[in-house]
């Protein structure tokens, strides 16, 4: 590879880096928004949440077309060949957890009432967790930090952990009074999105790995969301 092929090659990468830096910087101030939004029911915050999630979208198509034109043009190999594919697996990821991010923010108009006290610190913990994992998936892929992406790949089943114990309490909460099925029907949807920011955080934590190493990681991905299976009778108190 001549020296001016090799210089706009790396031309091509930094601009690649840079537009996922800005995917994740958007991704993580939309899921910290979104997570407030909910928890207060700010409805002006929760339209901004939404209203910015295009640009994700708009990001993402860049980097996939940059990403293509890159490979026609310069037919990278190996490394420089990975770099590319997961630059354009990590913008799908982040992408996904910007729509997460905003289904989050529109539970904020369907919840008319105030969320009450013993529900509320569990959601926040959990929205406090996803947060933590994206920062940190999002770092380790930017600093090429294999450790650290697999601290945040074993991590993940403690978000799920955190998501079962709330999906059996608003089970429980909506069995007490009929009257808070809608509201715990949106609280559990927002829990979800939440859990699947940390299965997409997983996503990047691989794929970071995989970038590093040339190799997806050996382990089975641990997994502890077991909602589907939970029969709700067994939540009667």
């Amino acid at each position: 590879m001549s020296d001016h092929i090799a210089k706009a090659y790396d031309q091509d990468i930094a601009a690649l880096r840079s537009m996922l830096g800005e995917m994740g910087g958007i991704a993580e101030e939309q899921l910290d928004n979104a997570i407030t939004a909910l928890v207060k029911r700010d409805t002006t915050l929760a339209d901004q949440v939404i209203n910015r999630d295009q640009r994700l979208d708009e990001l993402e198509r860049q980097i996939e077309e940059k990403a293509i034109l890159t490979i026609a043009k310069r037919q990278p190999m190996a490394l420089d060949l990975r770099e590319i594919m997961v630059a354009i697996r990590v913008a799908a990821d982040i992408e996904r957890i910007g729509d997460l991010a905003k289904n989050t923010a529109k539970r904020t108009h369907a919840i008319q009432e105030q969320l009450p006290r013993r529900l509320s610190p569990g959601l926040t913990r959990m929205g406090t967790m996803a947060q933590a994992e994206l920062k940190n998936v999002l770092d380790a892929y930017a600093r090429k930090d294999d450790a650290k992406a697999l601290s945040v790949w074993r991590s993940d089943e403690d978000l799920d952990a955190l998501y079962n114990s709330i999906f059996r309490e608003l089970l429980t909460y909506m069995m007490e009074d009929p009257r808070n099925i809608s509201l715990c029907t949106h609280l559990l949807f927002g829990a979800k999105n939440l859990e699947r920011i940390g299965d997409h955080a997983t996503n990047i934590a691989e794929n970071t790995y995989f970038l590093i190493h040339g190799r997806m990681i050996a382990e089975d991905r641990p997994k502890k969301d077991v909602t589907a299976m939970m029969n709700p009778s067994l939540n009667k108190k």
